[in-house]
């Protein structure tokens, strides 16, 4: 057994508990393994160990292994999530390679993934990133503005909103992390209330570092990068 595999199966067994101690339902949370950074045959072994779903934050490092894996594993069936911010120039590859966009965070982003969404594939499923901390150096819009932006990419035909996703503050104390997923989660609620006819079944919160929380939260996609793959090298990157 690799240690991929290893790490995979224990990072699942942690939110099964995690589940279980809040009283989720099992498999009510997807695990999302990022990917970045890392080579394709760090990926490869995940997938051969049962992950499916991969996260990728550069948008040429990501289009380079959807395109690599489509070629050469086409059967592994891999679903790729966009999860890094993202330039209104570097949209297209986003909108031609990806299934999954966590980090929505204004109309131009919004109006042109829609555009550029090739007609053969299915609607871009994506989110609206929200800055709920307040942090200059974090991405996102502001909560007030999310329900203007969520009405806009309803109308969008090659866009389906599917819900939420944050980066918290790096807080250690788990009653500071908890309440600021709960933010998220009521402010999904309230969206949801005015949009009954989307299908906003996404809370995309929680790294390893506040998982439990964000699952007790009500977090529905934790995205886990390190504590599967190991450490990073960033050497490489601007």
């Amino acid at each position: 057994m690799s240690s991929i595999q290893q790490n995979i199966e224990q990072i699942t067994s942690q939110i099964s508990s995690a589940q279980q101690k809040c009283g989720r339902v099992q498999e009510s949370v997807q695990l999302l393994a990022v990917s970045k950074t890392k080579p394709n045959q760090a990926i490869l072994d995940a997938a051969l160990a049962g992950q499916q779903m991969f996260g990728e934050n550069y948008v040429q490092e990501g289009v380079d292994k959807v395109t690599y894996f489509s070629e050469h594993q086409p059967n592994l069936a891999i679903e790729w999530h966009f999860i890094g911010p993202i330039q209104s120039n570097k949209t297209r590859p986003v909108a031609e390679h990806f299934a999954w966009v966590h980090t929505v965070d204004r109309a131009k982003i919004a109006q042109r993934l829609n555009d550029q969404r090739p007609s053969d594939m299915p609607p871009l499923q994506v989110l609206i990133q929200v800055n709920t901390s307040g942090e200059d150096s974090k991405s996102g819009i502001e909560e007030h503005q999310v329900f203007e932006l969520a009405t806009l990419i309803s109308t969008l035909p090659n866009l389906t909103l599917r819900g939420l996703m944050s980066i918290p503050a790096n807080v250690p104390d788990y009653a500071s992390q908890l309440r600021a997923f709960k933010q998220l989660t009521e402010l999904k609620q309230a969206l949801a209330e005015r949009h009954p006819n989307l299908k906003l079944d996404t809370l995309s919160m929680g790294m390893s570092g506040d998982m439990e929380a964000a699952i007790e939260a009500g977090s529905t996609m934790v995205r886990i990068g390190t504590a599967i793959f190991g450490e990073r090298d960033y050497s490489t990157k601007a």
